[in-house]
This record gives structure tokens, C-alpha cells and sequence, in this order.
């Protein structure tokens, strides 16, 4: 199996504009000097839909700068405080709709619940996975793959902001977790590059953030809710609720993606993605449960609420997600904002 040679001081391309928001955005940070002046805060909370395509861009476009950056954006803009004011007043819509969409009991035995109901898998239940080990298309699997690279390709690097806002145990413990997402030393077996070499096996194009134009903003929203709660320390209890969720309902999907992988007749790099977090994710669900959402809600009780948001946040956005693409697929359309390009089968 060969692995993808990727370029790290690579800057993905800008993105095309999805509407005034994200336009505005874009040519201020795209232009020369003088830049273009940004929108005011204010029209943020009067005009853009919290969970809509130019709303979702616009965040997706500033959190970039704290990742790889954009091509021929100036780094400066990293930290102006023009954008993070407009930023600040994007999140605020965007959490806002979360918790207004989340809301509920949110106390210890609410937790509890939410993670037993993690664990629970449900036979007759309607999923991404399933569909794809049973129904699927190699077309739809390839979807699929671009659908998830906007995160992948980025696997556990939002999650990283929230080691050092931990203490004890519970740091300790992600810190082992990330170890393994990050390939336990080995930069082959980096999660990112396991996901590189499976979009290089499935004819796609592995370079980091090549897909965005492609992708709705239902995919956006899922990444955007990560990189918004590592950002935020206030949120670091929301970050590993989230991350946690993550972990939990890893395994069982990825064994479905790897019958379906099978089925299809996909190449072993594919093959090779899943079956690895089958492995690590089973091992981390336990982790961190027990050492690392325990521990952290022991030393910081305050922080119950949080957690339980982040596990609730990550299910809708999951779910808002996993609709948009078995709708298209029901439907005998792609998924994808733009098609990429059609590859009659598995190499």
C-alpha cells in the first residue's frame, strides 16, 4: 500500500462565495491594500441563516487561517480584530441555534444517559453506513469520502486546542487518544495521512481542503462545530463531549464501511482507514468515558452542562448531515454541491 506524499506548508485555494457574508469575507482577506472593509457584526444576526451555506462558509474561511491558512491570504489576518469581531458575531448565531436545538435536561444523570445511549446500537436504524453496506454505490462511497475530508484530512488536530485548558488524568488520557489519531509516532499511520492515501485509492484528489467548493453546508457546520469549541476555552467541556462522542460511535460504523468498502470491491488503502479505527476507536470509547470526561467533570462539576451540549451538538449536526446525504441519495441525486468527477469502479 503506498502512501501519499503530501505537501505540509500546502494552503488550499480560497472558496467561491456562497452569498454577501461570504463574499465579504473573501474579498477582504483575497484583495491587496487597502482590504475591503468587512461587514458590521451587526448584520450577521439580521440577515444570515446560523446553519446556511454563506454563514457556514464564512466561519469555515476564518477558522482556516488557525489551520493551513488559504492560498495568497496574508497570515496576518489570522488575528485581526476587525474579522474576529465579525467571527465572534457569526459563532454567536451558530451557537445560539445549537443550544436552542440541543436544549434539555443537562445535569450528571443526563450525561449518563447520553453516553449509554452512545453505546446503544439501534439494528433497524437509518444511517450513512448502513446504507452504504447495503445499498450503496461505489459513486455514493466516493461521495462519501469527499463529504469527510474536510474534516479527515484535518483528523484530531481541533481537538488538540483543548490539552492544554485539561489537568490531570483527563489530560493525560487525551493526550494518549490524540497520540494514536496523530499515528503513535509514526507519520504514516497519521490518521490525516491514513485518510490521504484512502482518497488517492478512491481516484480523488488527497491534497487538504480540495473539496470545500463541493460540499453543502450541512458538511461545514460538522467541521466549523469542532474548530468554534477548541477555540474557546469556556468551551473545553463541550470540546470533550464532542471528542468523546466521537470516539463512542466510531467502531461500530466504521465495521459497516469496511463490509461496504468490501462489497464494493474497494482498494486496500479505503479498506485500510476503517479497519484501523475499529481497532483504536474501540479502545478509545472506554478512555474517554471513563478517564477523561469522568475525571474532568469530577474536578470541574460546573462543566456537567457543557459536556452534555457537546454530545447533543455533535448528534444534530451529524444527523442534519446524514439526512442531506441519504435524501440525495433516496432521490437518485449526488450529494454534493458540485459533482466531482465520475469514476466508473474501484481501481
Amino acid at each position: 500500500m503506498v502512501t501519499v506524499a503530501l505537501d505540509p506548508s500546502h494552503e488550499p485555494a480560497a472558496p467561491a462565495a456562497r452569498g454577501p457574508l461570504s463574499a465579504a469575507v473573501l474579498s477582504a482577506l483575497t484583495a491587496g491594500p487597502p482590504p475591503s472593509p468587512l461587514p458590521e457584526p451587526a448584520a450577521v444576526s439580521e440577515h444570515a441563516d446560523p446553519y446556511g451555506e454563506d454563514l457556514q462558509l464564512a466561519l469555515h474561511v476564518c477558522y482556516e487561517l488557525h489551520y493551513r491558512g488559504l492560498a495568497g491570504v496574508d497570515p496576518m489576518w489570522e488575528w485581526d480584530a476587525d474579522l474576529l469581531r465579525l467571527r465572534a458575531a457569526m459563532e454567536v448565531a451558530f451557537e445560539t441555534a445549537l443550544r436552542a436545538d440541543t436544549c434539555g435536561a443537562d445535569d450528571r444523570v443526563a450525561l449518563d444517559a447520553e453516553l449509554d445511549a452512545l453505546l446503544t446500537e439501534h439494528t433497524d436504524a437509518v444511517s450513512v453506513s448502513r446504507h452504504l453496506r447495503e445499498d450503496g454505490t461505489w459513486e455514493q462511497m466516493r461521495e462519501y469520502f469527499v463529504h469527510r475530508s474536510v474534516y479527515q484530512l484535518k483528523e484530531a488536530d481541533p481537538q488538540a486546542w483543548v490539552i492544554p485548558r485539561l489537568t490531570g488524568r483527563a489530560k493525560a488520557a487525551l493526550v494518549a487518544v490524540e497520540y494514536d489519531e496523530f499515528g503513535a509516532g509514526r507519520g504514516e499511520r497519521v490518521h490525516a495521512q491514513l485518510f490521504a492515501d484512502l482518497m488517492s485509492d478512491a481516484d480523488l484528489d488527497p491534497a487538504y481542503g480540495h473539496y470545500v467548493d463541493n460540499v453543502p453546508a450541512a458538511t461545514l457546520a460538522t467541521v466549523n462545530l469542532m474548530s468554534h469549541l477548541g477555540l474557546h476555552r469556556r468551551l473545553r467541556g463541550a470540546l470533550v463531549g464532542h471528542f468523546a462522542a466521537g470516539e463512542i460511535t466510531t467502531a461500530p460504523s466504521a465495521r459497516r464501511l469496511v463490509q461496504a468498502v468490501d462489497r464494493l470491491g474497494g482498494g486496500p488503502a479505503c479498506r485500510h482507514f476503517y479497519s484501523e479505527h475499529i481497532e483504536a476507536d474501540a479502545v478509545h470509547e472506554q478512555v474517554m468515558r471513563r478517564d477523561v470526561v469522568g475525571d474532568l467533570i469530577t474536578r470541574e462539576p460546573g462543566l456537567t452542562p457543557d459536556v452534555v451540549f457537546g454530545i447533543r451538538a455533535a448528534g444534530l449536526l451529524d444527523r442534519r448531515l446524514e439526512n442531506r446525504l441519504l435524501d440525495a441519495w433516496r432521490d437518485g441525486r449526488s450529494s454534493l454541491r458540485e459533482s466531482v468527477r465520475r469514476c466508473p469502479g474501484p481501481r
